[in-house]
Formats: structure tokens, sequence, C-alpha cells
């Protein structure tokens, strides 16, 4: 029969062990081909892109691995008819699915330019948004800084008060509310998204994901903060007890996670207009023409429309 300090020790060391995770998937370079599936469809989004598969991405140099880069981009080159098909471009989905677990990005260039809609995100596309949905770097046009948001069926609100570096948006997560915002965290810092994310070489987002919350963190490259165990990269653990207040917390005070969360893929897309981008009260008047036209006749434009990816790490 155990004492009271001895379950009392024996929780605090379950309550330390939780947050450290073994490192299960180091995915680098060419790893990107086994991991991820290519998504050849029709983008839900409505963007005036064209997902292509393994093959055509590879032949049309849309994604490129070497050693210890993986490059995923639209096509820049080819001037599109009105009436055809949408810009040539890659939407990837991990082949294994995750609950509680942690995945850590390490980006160094995110696509940029007008019209661009490039997003890091977790879901089951399956039966969304019931499944579920973390937004962890998504933004339209260059508009910064980065928001992190929650998309679910009704039911899912967040306080409007919690330990986090960033700013709450819309607190009801419900996709049927608010046109779809979710609820979202805007990041207290502009190199978290855009050309400034860019210029700074990048940075490392992690998102951490348990029964009882989600936190996602920014750290930009030159970080002083940055922890060891995600800055040295490939660590064989990982303890998010030591990296601070995250950049956007989501407790389960008010949301059933058991309920809203269920198994999700991790994909890695860039779409071009669409239902966000494209709108025409979130389209900036400084960008050319009107979003679809700009994507139609300027490919020059879209050169640096890429992700630059060093690594994705998951502990579970």
């Amino acid at each position: 029969m155990k004492t009271a300090s001895a379950i009392s020790l024996l929780s605090l060391a379950g309550s330390a062990f939780a947050a450290t995770y073994p490192l299960t998937s180091n995915i680098v370079g060419p790893g990107f081909y086994d991991a991820f599936d290519f998504q050849a469809i029709e983008d839900p989004t409505e963007g005036r892109v064209n997902y292509v598969n393994r093959a055509t991405a590879q032949a049309q140099n849309l994604t490129y691995a070497s050693r210890d880069t993986f490059i995923l981009r639209t096509d820049s080159k080819t001037v599109l008819r009105p009436d055809g098909p949408g810009r040539n471009s890659v939407r990837i989905r991990t082949k294994k699915v995750y609950k509680t677990h942690v995945a850590v990005f390490d980006v160094r260039h995110i696509p940029q330019g007008c019209g661009t809609w490039p997003a890091i995100w977790e879901t089951n596309e399956a039966v969304w948004p019931n499944g579920g949905e973390t937004d962890i770097l998504e933004g339209v046009n260059d508009q910064g800084p980065n928001s992190v948001s929650l998309h679910t069926g009704p039911g899912c609100v967040m306080p409007a008060t919690r330990l986090q570096t960033g700013t709450s948006l819309q607190l009801n997560c419900d996709a049927n509310a608010n046109d779809n915002s979710g609820c979202g965290v805007k990041l207290n810092t502009d190199l978290s998204y855009g050309p400034q994310f860019n210029a700074a070489g990048g940075g490392w987002y992690a998102t951490e994901r348990t029964p009882n919350f989600i936190k996602v963190w920014f750290w930009s490259r030159n970080d002083p903060t940055v922890p060891a165990d995600v800055k040295k990269g490939g660590a064989a653990t990982v303890n998010t007890d030591k990296w601070g207040t995250p950049s956007a917390f989501f407790p389960n005070t008010s949301c059933n996670f058991k309920k809203h969360f269920n198994e999700h893929n991790i994909i890695i897309n860039l779409t071009l207009c669409g239902d966000w981008a494209g709108n025409e009260y979130v389209y900036p008047s400084t960008c050319p023409l009107t979003c679809v036209d700009h994507v139609n006749s300027n490919p020059a434009a879209f050169k640096d429309a890429y992700f630059d990816i060093a690594a994705v790490r998951i502990y579970s």
C-alpha cells in the first residue's frame, strides 16, 4: 500500500514526464517524399491553383529535396488562360495521423507576394470541422503577423484571458460562426510571417497537443530564447515545460477536446487568392489588378512563393 507522500511523489513525477516527448519522426530533405502524400485535389478554399501530383511536382521543380532542405513552390513561369485551370501548386499531407504530440517546424522561408495564402496546419479532412483544426502558420498577401487559430464544430469556446504572449481574437471556435474565422490568437511579432519572417531567416514553429490543451510557440531564427532541444534539431526528446510562455494557448476550459479533436494529419499547402486571400475586402489595394487577374497574368510575381523547410520533427 502506497503512503500519501509516495503517491504525491508519483503524481509529481507523472506531471513532469507528461511534458517530455521522445522523437518519433524526423522528416528531413528526401524524407518528405516518404512521410507525405501529394493531394492532387480541387482546392477546398476555391483558390486559383491546380494542385498537382508528386510526379508533376517533381518534373516541374515545384518540389525539390536535398540533404537538409525541402522546397515546395507554385509555378512562376506560366501565363494562365482566364478560362483554364489555376496556377500549378502543391498540397501535401502526412501519411500518419497524430493525437497527443509535439510537432516542430524548422522553416527558413515561407511563400510571399500578393495573392499568396500559405499554411501549415493539422486536421481530419474527412469530418471537418467536427474533428477540429489547428492552424499553426497561416496568412495572406504578406499581411502579418501570423495568427494561430482553431476551427471546430459548435460548442467550443476559449476564455478571454489566458497565459500566452499573443493577443486573443474571436473566442468562438465554431467554424459556422464569424465567417469561419475560428478562435484565433495574433502573435506579438511581425517576424512571425511574410517578408519579415523571410528576411530574418525564418524560425521555428512548434505545437503541443494534449487532451487538455493546444499550445503553439514561435521563435525567430536569431531569438536568444530558442530552447536548446528545438534549436539544435533532431533532439532525442523535448521538454515543453522549459519552453516558456506559448505564443498561443487554447485550454479545454469550455471546450471538450475529446469531442472536438480527433486524430489529425499535418498539411502543408500553398493556395492563391480563394476565399480569404482573394476576398475583395482583404486583397490589398496596393496589389496589382484583381487577385485572380494578377495570378493569371503575372507568373514572375510568384518567384518568392515557396516554402523552404529544414525539417518537421514529431515527438509523441
